[in-house]
């Protein structure tokens, strides 16, 4: 059997870092988007957020780097845990992650005096970081491969 699941995501807030006996935790959620065009052509979308647990080693390098808005990649299992409060029992479903990896640009102070636009056969586009060379379908083109 297969237990392995691996998203790339938005933080989406600061990672929440504690404690657990003798190991450092790491909490975060991350928005996974999914966009498409519905029967009338109007853009849809839809979120799921992931709830993330880090352990030890990786708990501190999400301490380290991971902040909010943060695009990221994460691979890890799918656990449930069990807990009760106020009588009732609770179900959580986490990804506990083993892989890790900061994706877009690095955040630097002189970050924000670099323009958001480049050139591109003489138009002026927005450009994520982590879609060099990318370019999006004319206006009125749907983006669908069939």
């Amino acid at each position: 059997m297969i237990n392995k699941c691996c998203f790339i995501g938005n933080v989406g807030s600061d990672p929440e870092i504690r404690q657990a006996g003798d190991a450092k935790v790491a909490n975060f959620k991350i928005a996974c988007s999914e966009n498409w065009k519905d029967k009338a052509g109007e853009k849809q979308t839809s979120t799921e957020w992931i709830p993330i647990v880090a352990w030890r080693q990786l708990a501190d390098i999400t301490e380290k780097y991971v902040t909010k808005g943060q695009q990221v990649y994460v691979e890890g299992k799918m656990k449930t845990r069990t807990y009760e409060k106020d009588g009732v029992k609770h179900y959580a479903t986490e990804v506990h992650i083993d892989t890790l990896k900061m994706l877009g640009q690095k955040k630097t102070e002189d970050a924000a005096s670099q323009p958001a636009t480049k050139p591109s056969s003489g138009l002026q586009t927005n450009v994520h970081p982590n879609l060099e060379g990318y370019t999006p379908a004319p206006e009125g083109v749907d983006d669908l491969p069939f």
